[in-house]
């Protein structure tokens, strides 16, 4: 798939955030709030990354998982603007996701995936363990 079937499918902003590595703004994503249970997906390819049983309130703005499925994310180091972070990428398709932070819940993994809701794809569960 080219770059215009990709923006045409995914969007522009999810195309600027997964393709060119943007940041959508805080507190604007879809998914910031949603505590319903089910599991979060790479917007790209529809890897699943995510599952809610791991999603919490950081109070940053963008959707936080303390944790991602095994295997699903690849983590690289990022040094742009700066500074040196974790960056967050889909590890089927190599989609930019976000970072993750050493800031998490200290009673689950200590870890903050801050990852923006255009990258991801929500596919709710009823009844879900997840």
């Amino acid at each position: 798939m080219n770059n215009d079937e990709l923006k045409k499918k995914i969007g522009d902003e999810a195309f600027h955030i997964t393709q060119e590595k943007g940041t959508e703004a805080p507190f604007s994503g879809k998914y910031v709030h949603t505590k319903d249970a089910g599991k979060y997906a790479c917007v790209v390819c529809g890897t699943q990354l995510f599952v809610s049983d791991t999603k919490f309130d950081s109070g940053t703005g963008w959707p936080s998982f303390d944790s991602a499925i095994p295997g699903k994310v690849r983590r690289l180091i990022d040094t742009s603007h700066g500074m040196t972070r974790e960056e967050v990428t889909c590890a089927t398709c190599g989609a930019h996701l976000g970072h993750v932070f050493s800031d998490g819940p200290k009673d689950t993994t200590g870890e903050r995936f801050c990852i923006n809701s255009a990258c991801l794809a929500f596919d709710p569960e009823k009844d879900s363990k997840a």
